[in-house]
């Protein structure tokens, strides 16, 4: 049984479905992404740095600057979690 990334496994469990990872080949791109920018960010890397080196690396599938810019802030005043914020309404 191949394991599946963690946002992919509770996406297939609320499903009530067995999925594999190329059920959802961009599903994780943002939350990977998120965790790459956290490391540059603690490596101290500044946001034209980091953004340069996410564009590099994901090319077209790289987030928006804007969204590389709000995360990066958010990193810097020492956040923890990638995952996004609750938002009203959403489960």
């Amino acid at each position: 049984m191949m394991l599946l990334p963690a946002r992919c496994e509770r996406v297939a469990t609320s499903l009530n479905r067995t999925v594999s990872c190329d059920t959802f080949p961009t599903l994780d791109k943002p939350m990977e992404q998120r965790d790459n920018l956290k490391f540059l960010v603690k490596l101290g890397k500044t946001f034209t740095e980091t953004y340069a080196m996410l564009k590099e690396l994901y090319g077209n599938e790289c987030l928006s600057r804007t969204q590389v810019f709000e995360w990066f802030k958010r990193f810097k005043a020492e956040r923890l979690t990638t995952e996004d914020d609750p938002r009203p309404g959403r489960h």
